[in-house]
């Protein structure tokens, strides 16, 4: 198994119950404070929720699917399920009764979890449409229509009734018969290009990912705090940060929502965290809002600061050169300036772990500088997910990194990127057309255009499916010209059209907060939000803030025009899937007047500048 000392997760718990016994390895909120389960505690759940599975008829093999936020009850039923040798099914708890409908179908689940009457009511509603669900199982007990069997996880644990011997030997013979090659989870895929594919990802794919990503980092401690609160449903976080702390006796401790992330950081006081860009975007914005609003003395020592931060992260993990006088005046810069951001954080945040989408170069210096290193990975949910990942010893600003050991890449004719390594999927569950797709010639095809610099540094430039070619020819990726865009501190969310047009348009959401100051300044009269973003001064402002974005870009990939969106994208509204990209085809349809617009009106444009085209095709 590639020298990963564990068989299966469950296996590994196992070990861990009696390696660390005492040391906590989940945390969880509730009646206002968190409350912790240690490794050999959190095992006994786990074999006492196998036993409820067991009794409730799930067999080596069986699907069970479960619909939840983030919480101990996910680990303790994803953990229980894989020990009673089932396989288990994430669902974004985000996800509508119909799109949980069609996992719950394509995946032929026969018991559903779900963290409370939320999701249990969004079963009721497709009720006739999941005929194959024999039992819900509730993280948490509630009163009403109950039309559909449900227990409690406590009820289905028994959990006032210890373990027997008979039965603890029965379930650990059962951990013991799990192998590397014994499927895991299916993972379904987000969907951006079309219906969610079953990602069908065994122990040993995923433990091979969580064991060579920690070995990689190389600075994750026993001692790590680990803040969990993108879903557990994605792969990203379910390996890096769940898988790879409990396979090191470190601490995962569950926020209670995205939107209590911050109070949770001050409560747990978390040393690491795997976040998604977005994440990164809004602590950019909001630290520059903040430095803003100061006077501008503290202002030109906060920027001073930050410049000379810049030069010290380039000569000392880029470079790789001592920095000598330089490093004692970042110290003091540290000491005045960036300690203090820290501290908003809990103040012992030593690194996160970011993935899922690009991050912009600008942003990524921006938290190394602040005294938050940041690591940029790459991979997919076909690859469990990690792929390369970036390290202190070997960073490149605007790169995701170096493959993993035992990772072989390539790139095609084309500029795609392929892949060989035990991470890869077994492939798509019930889909053998579509498995045989994505390989070739035993390499799977990533579907991202990528470059592969002398140095071994790994660059995505986007997905070969989002990638636009113009009416005129021109290849252009949306991605890095959206990054640009957010940099603006009036634009909060951004996404580039002109597939088969003759230029590039945007569709732009504002920074609300922003705009009514800007409002207030300007004494601009409005009535609401959407009558605020059609106001002639304000799109005025954005013409000049995008002229000055063109002025960076080749003229191939200046914007000529754009619309405002009075709303941001979000998850709630389909824009966004749950981990926070752009649902490109959804935000067309949704917007596809506005954008027809933009090609049929005159007005709102920019002039076109004197600029080569030469080597337009990226």
């Amino acid at each position: 198994m590639h020298e990963v000392p564990y068989r299966s997760v469950p296996g590994m718990i196992r070990e861990n119950a009696v390696r660390f016994a005492g040391r906590t390895a989940i945390s969880y909120k509730k009646g206002g404070q968190y409350i912790s389960l240690t490794y050999e505690h959190f095992y006994e759940r786990v074999l006492m929720a196998a036993r409820g599975l067991r009794k409730a008829g799930v067999s080596p093999g069986d699907r069970v699917a479960i619909f939840s936020e983030n919480r101990a009850g996910w680990a303790i039923s994803d953990i229980g399920s894989q020990a009673a040798r089932a396989i288990t099914v994430p669902i974004y708890a985000t996800n509508t009764p119909e799109q949980a409908a069609y996992v719950i179908n394509h995946a032929e689940a026969k018991i559903v979890f779900v963290s409370n009457r939320v999701q249990y009511e969004k079963l009721l509603k497709i009720r006739e449409q999941i005929p194959g669900v024999r039992l819900v199982v509730s993280y948490e007990r509630f009163m009403g229509d109950l039309s559909f069997p449900v227990y409690t996880l406590y009820q289905l644990s028994e959990i006032s009734h210890p373990l027997t011997p008979a039965e603890k030997k029965s379930i650990e013979d059962d951990i013991e018969a799990i192998g590397p090659d014994d499927v895991l989870s299916i993972i379904y895929t987000s969907g951006t290009t079309g219906p969610p594919k079953g990602v069908v990802l065994s122990h040993g794919n995923m433990l091979f990912d969580a064991y060579y990503g920690s070995k990689r980092l190389g600075d994750v401690q026993r001692e790590d705090v680990f803040l969990s609160f993108l879903p557990l449903s994605h792969v990203l976080e379910r390996t890096a940060g769940y898988h790879a702390p409990l396979m090191l006796g470190a601490h995962v401790a569950f926020a209670e929502s995205v939107e209590k992330v911050v109070e949770n950081m001050q409560e747990v006081r978390p040393t690491t965290m795997v976040c998604v860009p977005r994440l990164f975007e809004k602590i950019y914005a909001r630290i520059h809002e903040n430095v803003h609003q100061m006077n501008p003395l503290r202002r030109r020592l906060f920027f001073s600061a930050v410049e000379m931060g810049r030069r010290y992260v380039e000569l000392r993990y880029v470079k790789r050169q001592p920095a000598g006088g330089l490093a004692l005046r970042y110290r003091l810069a540290d000491r005045l300036v960036f300690r203090k951001i820290r501290q908003k954080f809990g103040g012992r945040l030593r690194f996160c772990i970011s993935g899922g989408a690009p991050l912009d170069k600008t942003i990524n210096e921006f938290m190394w500088v602040i005294g938050i290193p940041v690591f940029e990975g790459y991979g997919l949910t076909e690859t469990s997910p990690a792929l390369t990942l970036s390290t202190k010893d070997a960073l490149r600003f605007g790169s995701v990194g170096k493959a993993l050991e035992k990772t072989e890449l390539a790139l095609a004719a084309d500029g795609e990127l392929l892949v060989r390594g035990p991470q890869v999927m077994r492939g798509y569950y019930r889909s053998e057309e579509e498995t045989a797709a994505v390989f070739q010639d035993g390499w799977l095809k990533t579907g991202d255009i990528a470059r592969i610099d002398g140095e071994g540094f790994v660059h995505i430039i986007d997905r070969k499916k989002e990638i636009i070619i113009t009416s005129g020819g021109k290849n252009i990726a949306p991605q890095p010209i959206e990054s640009e865009l957010k940099l603006d501190k009036y634009i909060s969310q951004a996404m580039v059209y002109g597939d088969g047009r003759p230029y590039l348009v945007a569709l732009l959401t504002p920074y609300i907060e922003r705009l009514l100051e800007l409002a207030q300044q300007e004494n601009i009269h409005y009535f609401d939000v959407e009558d605020l973003v059609s106001n002639e001064k304000v799109l005025a402002l954005f013409e000049e803030r995008i002229a000055a974005v063109n002025g960076r870009l080749p003229s191939y990939e200046t914007i000529k025009k754009f619309a405002l969106i009075p709303r941001d994208f979000s998850v709630d509204g389909g824009e966004l899937t749950p981990t926070l990209k752009l649902k490109r085809k959804v935000i067309y349809q949704k917007y596809q007047d506005k954008i027809d617009r933009l090609y049929l009106e005159p007005g709102n444009g920019f002039p076109e500048r004197e600029a080569s085209d030469n080597g337009g095709n990226r």
